[in-house]
């Protein structure tokens, strides 16, 4: 598989000559969008003035009714232009993963890794949720899985309720051949504060395992991350000071923040907040290469990680 994929090599194969295709469905979906939105503001604007002089008046819900309409008219207008990125998007992806060996899904099921980061209360408390982005098979020998959640929590004012988004961002797993001797737990500092004086904890009970603080072996990142695990040894060996660098170096990629990594059995998660993942599709044909090199630079940060970790493999 092609680690590193490259963004010239990809664009100068069958992914160049089928966005050359496009051109057409781009510029068709710009004029269809354009069409709609001369529709659809004039009626708005018109529609205020009618809808605050004739109807009659029906309280504070009003101006809600409103804006619900003309929300919806908006996505009306947009629709072309967001089928039309999706489908590049899909295009450009499938050619990645075809590339690096990998297979994409645009849309399915969260399982085993989404399950395990609650057990280890990664992630926060939710109301509703939705994965996209599905990508899986293997980085540099190590099975790989890899897809964007967006979790909403409901919140209540009075009568009216709402949802908030309270996490979105990429959810990754590496398998190993054997399993780790323990359970270790990366997080960004502060995450678990003593209750009233503050400090660290000592200790944490998650997914059935008590995981006590360990220190880091270099301490550059201590003010950046706590390390928790039931055993204090294999912590120290597997977050080095490499390996620290090369999650900094995802967050930088991906332009995520408030990474955490766990070990656990024979597999390695890493979570990261970002706001969109591999968004690769636009209707400017000029913004396809940079688009491309930041999704292949996403994907080299990854193999730089799993590179890292061999030497668990060789031990």
């Amino acid at each position: 598989m092609i680690e590193r994929p490259d963004a010239a090599q990809l664009m100068s194969g069958p992914l160049g000559e089928w966005l050359q295709t496009q051109h057409d469905v781009r510029r068709q979906a710009k004029a269809a969008s354009n069409k709609r939105f001369l529709i659809v503001v004039p009626c708005l604007l018109v529609g205020a003035l009618l809808w605050w002089a004739i109807i009659p008046d029906i309280g504070a819900m009003r101006p809600f009714i409103y804006v619900a309409i003309a929300m919806f008219a908006l996505f009306w207008a947009y629709r072309p232009r967001a089928e039309a990125i999706n489908r590049m998007k899909t295009g450009i992806n499938s050619a990645i993963a075809e590339a690096v060996g990998l297979m994409y899904e645009e849309k399915r099921e969260a399982g085993a890794s989404f399950a395990l980061a609650r057990a280890f209360d990664m992630l926060p408390g939710y109301t509703r949720s939705s994965f996209e982005d599905f990508w899986s098979g293997e980085i540099a020998g190590h099975p790989f899985e890899l897809f964007e959640a967006h979790l909403e929590q409901k919140r209540s004012n009075g009568k009216n309720s709402h949802y908030v988004t309270v996490f979105r961002g990429a959810i990754m797993r590496f398998g190993f051949g054997t399993p780790f001797h323990g359970t270790t737990l990366l997080t960004r500092d502060g995450r678990y504060r003593k209750f009233l004086i503050g400090g660290r904890k000592d200790a944490i009970s998650l997914g059935d395992c008590q995981l006590d603080l360990a220190e880091l072996v270099h301490p550059e990142f201590e003010d950046a991350f706590d390390l928790y695990t039931t055993d204090q040894t294999e912590a120290r060996y597997l977050v080095d000071p490499l390996y620290c660098e090369r999650l900094i170096a995802i967050e930088d990629a991906f332009a995520g923040k408030d990474i955490r990594t766990l070990f656990h059995e024979g597999q390695l998660l890493v979570i990261v907040e970002l706001k969109n993942m591999f968004e690769s599709g636009s209707l400017d044909s000029s913004r396809d290469r940079a688009l491309l090199e930041r999704t292949c630079e996403q994907f080299g940060t990854l193999a730089d990680l799993a590179n890292t970790l061999d030497k668990e493999r060789r031990t």
